[in-house]
């Protein structure tokens, strides 16, 4: 008996249809009852969902970068780059709300993701990208450090989550050839 081999995707998104947008909602909501972050700790809904990657397709400092398994939309990520008047920042951006949702899980996406961002943060000339998880996001974190990521900090009230205080953990990682910043 053979394993069926699934169709990975990963893409920047500058538009989502009715079906990308209900699919993206969805696995959104997924994750989010699975403790996948964006804030939420219970998922706001269907249209608040939409209404929310909608208004992310207009943000000219976000790139939404979409997964898909089989062609269906089962995660996503944001690369947000500094706003204009961070000069002194302008060198790095943030990769934000990355998440697979749990039935798509396995499959190499997160990882797919993260890699994709990164290549296009250098494409648009970064040389170094931030970003930050909760303590209780456990695949992500090992997910980050076992593609380079370093940790230098730790917030301890980072978070509430049903009533309890988890901690934050605050990551970066130098994105161009000998990590060096020009």
């Amino acid at each position: 008996m053979s394993e069926r081999r699934h169709n990975l995707l990963v893409e920047r998104a500058s538009t989502l249809d009715d079906a990308d947008l209900a699919a993206l909602s969805e696995a959104a909501s997924a994750a989010i009852l699975e403790g996948g972050g964006f804030g939420w700790v219970n998922p706001p809904g269907r249209a608040a969902l939409e209404r929310y990657f909608q208004g992310v397709l207009l943000v000219p400092e976000r790139e939404l970068y979409i997964a898909r398994l089989d062609g269906l939309i089962v995660g996503s990520a944001q690369l947000v780059r500094p706003p204009r008047n961070n000069e002194a920042q302008a060198f790095a951006a943030t990769l934000m709300h990355s998440f697979v949702a749990p039935f798509a899980r396995g499959h190499g996406l997160a990882r797919l993701l993260t890699l994709r961002a990164e290549e296009g943060a250098r494409g648009l000339g970064y040389h170094v990208i931030n970003l930050d998880v909760r303590e209780t996001q456990e695949a992500a974190i090992r997910l980050y450090e076992s593609l380079g990521y370093t940790r230098w900090g730790t917030h301890p009230v980072y978070a509430r989550i049903q009533g309890r205080t988890v901690r934050g953990f605050y990551f970066y990682k130098l994105l161009q050839p000998g990590g060096k910043i020009a």
